[in-house]
C-alpha cells in the first residue's frame, strides 16, 4: 500500500536578473499600499535596503519606513517594539530584507501585526493563529536558511533566554525574491556557511523518515545545484548566475525540508550552536560527513543516488554501483576540504575553536532532546552521540 503524504509551499517566487523590480506590483496585488521595511543594520549599511526603498518608490509603493534593529538573536522585545512601531505608522503589510534572524523576525512582527495582540509569547501554542495574515515578502539577502519558505519562526524570549518556535502555515510569505544582485556582495565566508546550511537541508530531507516523491525532487535538484555552483563561486563571487543558483538550492532545500523534516545533524549542530554560540551553517558543515556515515547502514541507497547531482554524470557512472554510498560521503568530505582551503570554514571541533573536550557530554545531552532526531533514519543513543562527537572532534 502506498505510505499518504502531503506537501505544501503557496508561496510565490520571484527569481531572476531583475526580480526585485516585479515586487511592487505582486505587493499591490496582495492589497499592500504601505509597507514597512524590516533589516538589519549590516545589510542596511551596505545600500541594499535603499535600493529595495527606492524600487518600490519606482513601483509606486513607497515604504513607511526602514527599521533596521534586528539583532542576529531577535527577541520578543525587539518583535513587539516593530509591532507597536507598524501601527502608529498605519503599516499594512511588511518585507524582510536580510538574513534568518529578520525574516524569522517580520513573521513574529506579522503574527501581532494580523492578530492585534501586544505580547509575542501568546501565541506560541499550536493553533494560535486562527485566519490568514497581512501580506509578507520576503527578500533573502544569505542563500542557506530556506526561511523564505518555511512554516517556522524562532523567536528568543528575552525573560528566560530560551528560543521559542512559532509554527503555522499562516506564518508563510506570499512572496520571495531570489535576485542575484542581493547576494553579491556577501562575503565568501559567509557564503560557504549558508551554502553548506542549505546543502545539509537538502541531504537531511532526502534521507529522512518523512520524506516523499515530492520532497527527493526539490532535495535533489538543489543538491546538484549547490554542489555545482559553491566551489566556482570561491574563485567568481561576482558571478550572478552562480549567486542565483545557490539561492534556487537554498529555496528549493527549504521546500523540501519543511515538508519532509531534518534530522541528526540539525540536532548536534542545534545543540553546538546553543552551547558554544557557532554560527549554524558552519556547526551543519562540522557534522554532516560524521553523520552520514553513521546512518548509511539504513539509507545506503539513498546516499548512492545523491552521488549524481553532487559529482555529475560522468562520475557516477564511472563509479561502481557499491562504491557510490561511499564516495557520496568522500564528496561531502572533498568539498569541506576545498572550502577549508578557500576560506577556512571549520570541518572539525578543534578547527572551530572548541577546546574543552568537557562540553561534548553538554552538548550530547541537549541533542538527545532535539526534536529533529524523531526523523532520522537510524536511532542514536546517549553514548552513541557522544562518540559521534568524538569522532567530529579531529
Amino acid at each position: 500500500m502506498s505510505r499518504y503524504y502531503d506537501f505544501f509551499c503557496p508561496v510565490k517566487l520571484l527569481a531572476g536578473e531583475q526580480a526585485l523590480e516585479q515586487l511592487a506590483s505582486e505587493l499591490a496585488g496582495l492589497g499592500a499600499r504601505r509597507p514597512l521595511l524590516l533589516t538589519d543594520k549590516g545589510v542596511n549599511a551596505t545600500g541594499l535596503a535603499t535600493l529595495l526603498a527606492n524600487v518600490l518608490a519606482e513601483g509606486e509603493l513607497p515604504v513607511a519606513a526602514i527599521w533596521d534593529e534586528i539583532p542576529a538573536d531577535s527577541s520578543t522585545a525587539v518583535v513587539e517594539r516593530i509591532a507597536k512601531r507598524y501601527r502608529e505608522l498605519a503599516c499594512d503589510s511588511l518585507v524582510a530584507l536580510g538574513g534568518g534572524s529578520v525574516i524569522d523576525t517580520a513573521k513574529a512582527v506579522n503574527i501581532l501585526a494580523s492578530m492585534g495582540g501586544e505580547h509575542l509569547l501568546d501565541y506560541s501554542g499550536a493553533g494560535c493563529l486562527t485566519h490568514a495574515l497581512k501580506p509578507l515578502a520576503v527578500v533573502p539577502t544569505t542563500a542557506g536558511t530556506g526561511s523564505e519558505v518555511t512554516l517556522v519562526a524562532v523567536i528568543k524570549d528575552e525573560a528566560s533566554g530560551r528560543k521559542v518556535p512559532f509554527t503555522s502555515p499562516f506564518l508563510l510569505p506570499q512572496l520571495a525574491v531570489l535576485d542575484p544582485r542581493l547576494t553579491q556582495g556577501l562575503p565568501l565566508n559567509i557564503t560557504a556557511a549558508t551554502a553548506m546550511d542549505a546543502m545539509t537541508h537538502a541531504i537531511e530531507a532526502f534521507l529522512g523518515t518523512a520524506k516523499n516523491p515530492v520532497s527527493d525532487a526539490l532535495a535533489l535538484m538543489a543538491v546538484e545545484k549547490i554542489a555545482n555552483a559553491l566551489p566556482q563561486i570561491l574563485t567568481d563571487p561576482q558571478n550572478k548566475q552562480l549567486r542565483l543558483q545557490l539561492a534556487e538550492g537554498s529555496t528549493l532545500a527549504g521546500m523540501a525540508f519543511s515538508n519532509s523534516m531534518v534530522g541528526l545533524v540539525h540536532a548536534l549542530g542545534h545543540s553546538l550552536g546553543a552551547r558554544c554560540h557557532l554560527p549554524h551553517g558552519l556547526c551543519m558543515n562540522l557534522f554532516l560527513p560524521t553523520v552520514l556515515d553513521y546512518n548509511r547502514p539504513e539509507v545506503d541507497n539513498e546516499l548512492a543516488r545523491l552521488l549524481l547531482p553532487l559529482v555529475g554524470a560522468e562520475r557516477f557512472a564511472a563509479t561502481p554501483a557499491h562504491q557510490r554510498a561511499e564516495a557520496t560521503i568522500t564528496a561531502i568530505r572533498t568539498l569541506r576540504d576545498t572550502l577549508w582551503q578557500a576560506v577556512k570554514l571549520p570541518r572539525t571541533l578543534n578547527e572551530a575553536g572548541v577546546s574543552d573536550r568537557s562540553l561534548l557530554g553538554e552538548i550530547r545531552d541537549l541533542a538527545i532532546n532535539d526534536g529533529a532526531m524523531l526523523f532520522n533514519r537510524k536511532d542514536a543513543d546517549r553514548e552513541q552521540l557522544l562518540t559521534l562527537l568524538e569522532r567530529a572532534w579531529a
